[in-house]
Formats: structure tokens, C-alpha cells, sequence
């Protein structure tokens, strides 16, 4: 069954008995998402739920495949996330189909927007990226302190590799000689799992309601090492310095904000030279990634894309071995 198909999804509901039989729900289709058909459904009550089904193959202009077995990873952190970062910080679960590979969830109310479009706007609110990082922060530093539960739960990374090691660093890799880094750091993160990681913790993942974020998309998370998901947080807040020049300033003060809420957030995080520079080589593959991936950043132009691409290339020469020595060469980097 095709959700898009909205006559044979309202059949699919009734016959499951998730909405009565006399029940006509009006459907609208939501855009911006390249894996999975998502569509609102409203309730004649008022109630409203996204309804999603992952895709075999990627809407992206490459030929990407992957497992549609992954949306039952999303359905399995919906289920735990509300424990780890409250009620209110994700779409509630609401039922999920292993067969048909299509997962429910109660819709976000209204007024809320999305904070990649608010970013690219120009409407860059320091306290919301504060919370970029609190947030991230606390979803490490919580999974840690219940590891004996969810490690076995997310110890599989098949959907990482599928959705970002190979179609991000190793495509990327590819179109820029940078194998052996690549294959370096690829081999150290999967050394190094510590605590749930999102996988794709952007701002195209956050909604804002009531000056709050909301993250959303959870189908890479699996349990990991954190300082992938700090380079692949940072590289959007670089990549829109380097799109909206005229917002730089701010952009490079937000990955201060957004690195010190982060650490805020955890405060059992020991000292540790070598994640740090994990987190710097993690930057620089994303960067890498986002212009030369399978999922290039759509809203770089070309010569962005190029800014981009020499900025990593260069700090590959030697990479800063830690966090604020990183945004000094960032600092000095994108203001010329």
C-alpha cells in the first residue's frame, strides 16, 4: 500500500479499527523530506496526526537505497524519547506497521515553524540555539545514565551506515581524495559508542513552538559516538554563515552558544582531548559531506559550496585538536 494514495490509507485505518468506520479524515500532503511519504491527517474532532512510510529509495538526484525497516527505528525512539527529554520535546507515538513499513504519530499543534526556514531567513534566536545544544546535550547525557536499557535496544547500526557513513563520508570521500581521513575517523566512531545518537540533528529536525524546539526524524539514532552528532549539529550553523554572510557574526557566535550549552548539559562529560578532536573531524567530514555527499545542502550555491569545501580541505591539512581552537580558525576563516 502507497499512503499517497489517501482512499486506500482511510480504508487501511478503518480496517485496523484507528479511526471509526463512519470516519472521514481530510489529508493533505507534507513536502520537504526525501526518505520516507508524509502525509497530515485532521480529525473531524480536531485531533491531527502525521502519518509517514519510509521509501526503498531516496528522492535525491543519486541512486540511494535503503532498508525501509528503518521507520521502526523511529517508532522505537518515539516510544523512549520522553523519558529522556520530556513529553513535550517529541511527536507523541501512535501506532506503527512492521509490514507496510508506515509509522503514526500525533501531529505538533499549531503555530509552529521550522527552524532551518526561520534560519535561512535571517531570524537567527541566540537562546534557540542555546537550546540546539542543551537539548542534544541531554539526550547524550540521559541515554548514558540508562545505557543497561537502550544500548541493546539501538545497538544496531545498519541504518547508520546506510543513511550517513556511506552516502556522506564515503561518497564524499570519493570526490575528494580525503579515503584515507574518511576511513580514519569512520573506524574511530565506531569504536567509540557511548550513548544514543540522533544521526541527523539539524535544524530542518526542529520545529519551534512557543519559543521551544521540538526534534523530530529519528531514524538514524542508534547508540553510538556523540561527537558525530556535535560535527554534523555544527556544520549547519557554518554552512549558513557561509550562505548569509550578512548574518556570519552571528552564525560563528552560534557555534559557541551552541558548543557551551551542549556542555552545559552535561556535566559528567570528563575532559577528553581525543573527543574534542573528534568532534572537530566530524565538522570537517560534514562539511565535506554536505557538498560533495549524496545529500548535498540545496540552498549553497556554487561558489558556496566551493567556500565550503576549501575551508574543510584546508584545516584537513591539520586538524585543530580542539573545540574553541577550531572556531578560532572558523572565526578567522569565514570573516576574511
Amino acid at each position: 500500500m502507497n499512503i499517497e494514495h489517501v482512499e486506500n490509507l482511510i480504508d487501511y485505518l478503518r480496517f485496523r479499527e484507528l479511526i471509526p468506520r463512519c470516519e472521514s479524515p481530510s489529508i493533505s500532503f507534507l513536502t520537504g523530506g526525501v526518505s520516507n511519504r508524509t502525509l497530515l491527517l485532521h480529525r473531524p474532532g480536531g485531533e491531527s496526526w502525521v502519518i509517514k512510510q519510509s521509501l526503498p529509495k531516496l528522492r535525491v538526484q543519486d541512486d540511494w537505497h535503503a532498508d525501509p525497516a528503518r521507520i521502526h527505528r523511529e517508532a522505537l525512539a518515539l516510544q523512549h524519547l520522553p523519558s529522556l527529554l520530556g513529553a513535550s520535546s517529541t511527536p507523541e507515538f501512535l501506532f506503527e506497521d512492521p509490514t507496510l513499513h508506515l509509522l503514526g504519530m500525533r501531529a505538533i499543534p499549531q503555530p509552529h515553524l521550522n527552524w532551518k526556514a526561520a534560519l535561512l531567513a535571517g531570524n537567527i534566536s541566540p537562546a534557540l540555539v542555546r537550546e540546539f545544544g542543551s537539548l542534544l546535550g541531554r539526550l547524550h547525557c540521559q541515554s548514558r545514565e540508562q545505557r543497561h536499557k537502550l544500548e541493546p535496544l539501538f545497538a544496531d547500526r545498519r541504518f547508520f551506515h546506510s543513511l550517513r557513513l556511506d552516502p556522506y563520508y564515503r561518497t564524499a570521500a570519493g570526490k575528494t581524495k580525503t579515503h584515507r581521513f574518511m576511513e580514519s575517523l569512520i573506524e574511530e566512531c565506531l569504536a567509540s559508542p557511548s550513548c544514543l545518537v540522533h544521526g541527523d540533528y539539524s535544524p530542518k529536525n526542529l520545529l519551534v513552538r512557543h519559543e521551544h524546539l521540538i526534534l523530530l526524524d529519528h531514524e538514524v539514532m542508534h547508540w553510538g559516538d556523540p561527537a558525530f552528532d556535535l560535527g554534523f549539529a555544527l556544520t549547519h550553523m557554518t554552512a549558513k554563515a557561509i550562505h548569509r554572510p550578512q548574518d556570519g557574526a552571528l552564525f560563528l557566535c552560534g557555534h559557541r552558544w551552541f558548543w557551551q550549552s551542549y556542555l552545559e548539559a552535561t556535566p559528567g562529560l570528563p575532559a577528553d582531548p581525543a573527543f574534542e578532536s573528534r568532534v572537530v573531524r566530524h565538522h570537517l567530514a560534514c562539511l565535506l559531506a554536505r557538498v560533495d555527499g549524496r545529500s548535498p545542502l540545496e540552498y549553497l550555491d556554487h561558489a558556496q559550496r566551493a567556500r565550503q569545501r576549501d575551508l574543510a580541505l584546508r584545516a584537513l591539512e591539520q586538524p585543530p585538536a580542539s573545540v574553541p581552537e577550531w572556531f578560532q580558525v572558523l572565526d578567522r576563516e569565514l570573516t576574511r
